[in-house]
């Protein structure tokens, strides 16, 4: 299955849709099975535009002040045998992973933990969890409207890679994110029966 990840999108600001930063957002999104939202979305346009490519389920933000049917505090879904959560705010995400755990996701441990809220890009494994925050599209960094980056997860029983994906240039504004990817092999996790994952960069 491929997933697609996309946070803070803080929608509408000084542009109105994820269409007026360019083609590339759309371009990231087509093909995916699922779409991650981290949080943050803060207009239901925003998933009605992410539901042209596939289903959207949705971390609800801090200024997500709707209610929409794909929107939860948390989620949990098992695909293909991996467990993922996803919650908006994961700060500090230097955290051990057992206290982002409680505090985000009541305790239930998972495979794969999702985040949003920094705006930054992160994308690590550790304490047997594999941890993503794919940034902002539209606020990288907290810098002011430009491409920033997005997430892309590819599961298979077998293994997941993990992309971030920086989106290119915006005329005149320097994109501030890096290009990150990670492939974990299911028998890395401990919980599935001990070792270790390679980091590929």
């Amino acid at each position: 299955m491929r997933i697609g990840l996309i946070t803070d999108t803080h929608l509408p600001s000084l542009v109105r849709s994820l269409d007026e930063l360019g083609p590339q957002v759309a371009d990231c999104l087509r093909g995916v099975d699922l779409i991650l939202h981290g949080g943050d979305v803060t207009a239901p346009s925003v998933l009605d535009w992410c539901s042209q490519f596939a289903d959207v389920l949705v971390a609800e933000g801090n200024n997500d002040l709707f209610d929409h049917p794909s929107m939860a505090r948390k989620q949990l879904l098992d695909i293909e045998g991996w467990r993922i959560g996803m919650a908006h705010e994961l700060r500090p995400e230097s955290r051990p992973i057992a206290e982002l755990l409680r505090s985000s996701l009541d305790g239930e441990a998972v495979d794969i933990l999702i985040g949003g809220d920094t705006h930054v890009e992160r994308l690590e494994f550790r304490e047997s969890t594999l941890l993503i925050n794919s940034g902002s599209p539209i606020l990288p960094h907290h810098l002011s409207t430009r491409l920033g980056c997005m997430g892309i997860l590819d599961i298979t029983r077998a293994r997941v890679r993990a992309e971030i994906v920086v989106l290119g240039e915006s005329p005149g504004l320097r994109n501030p994110c890096t290009p990150l990817t990670y492939e974990l092999p299911a028998h890395a996790l401990t919980r599935n029966g001990g070792g270790s994952a390679e980091a590929a960069r």
